[in-house]
């Protein structure tokens, strides 16, 4: 086997995992695309179609498990897909160092926020499904469904951090249902990325099986240890991708 696949299988095992605990494969596995000598467009939609079967056998570790709320994500899944297709079909249209300052931003403040806030995501304080909750919801599924189409690394670091933050779930219920979502959002993307000729599939094939690996003995991890593994690798996770885009802009 080609070395250099090998080298994309392993840090495509070790995104997949991460994510599956914390989100945020995206910033290990799309660098790694990038130094296998793949152009932006296709790197992405590459990356799409791997990460595509890692989500969703992380997804269905935690729909087995019971930690997703089935009833909230039957109002968001449809509004993620929105946010997909149009996300994909807007990608080369704004300039992506203002796109990787704005998420820079973003990061350090969800960082600032989970540091000082000591309780964030240790209990369920979700307050059921009340019209405010599913707005709130559905918001949060466009905009980070829009989001995962047009560029995707830290999409499920953002969509754990909402479900705490604004809907009141705990990290792990957090976690589940960040996975499905983004493996609506993922399968979405691929079919918008594959319609224009944007996936490599001999590189993507490899790429998909490891992540599957990585998923699977991630989302293991996060379900056995809950909020005290995903808590301290989300801000391990959301500070090594405000450094890698600190670099970039600098």
């Amino acid at each position: 086997m080609d070395l250099k696949i090998i080298y994309l299988c392993f840090f495509g095992f070790l995104a997949q995992f991460i994510d599956s605990i914390a989100g945020g494969g995206g910033l290990v596995s799309i660098p790694a695309l990038f130094a296998f000598g793949i152009p932006p467009h296709f790197a992405l939609g590459t990356n799409k179609f791997g990460a595509m079967f890692g989500t969703v056998s992380s997804s269905i570790g935690f729909i087995r498990s019971k930690n997703i709320h089935i009833t909230m994500l039957k109002y968001m899944v449809p509004c993620t897909i929105v946010g997909a297709v149009l996300g994909v079909n807007t990608v080369l249209l704004i300039d992506q160092k203002i796109l990787s300052g704005i998420i820079l931003i973003l990061l350090a403040v969800v960082c600032l926020y989970t540091v000082l806030k000591k309780d964030l995501g240790s209990t369920d304080a979700f307050s059921g499904m009340s019209r405010k909750n599913i707005i709130i919801g559905c918001s949060i599924a466009f905009i980070l469904g829009f989001y995962d189409g047009f560029f995707g690394p830290g999409t499920g670091s953002f969509l754990i951090f909402s479900f705490i933050t604004f809907l009141g779930f705990d990290f792990l219920v957090s976690c589940g249902n960040a996975k499905v979502l983004n493996a609506f959002s993922g399968i979405t993307s691929f079919i918008v990325f594959a319609l224009h000729g944007k996936v490599i599939y001999s590189v993507g094939i490899p790429l998909a099986i490891s992540m599957i690996l990585g998923a699977m003995v991630g989302t293991k991890l996060a379900i056995k240890n809950g909020s005290k593994l995903i808590k301290p690798i989300f801000l391990m996770v959301s500070l090594g991708f405000i450094i890698k885009l600190s670099l970039e802009l600098l």
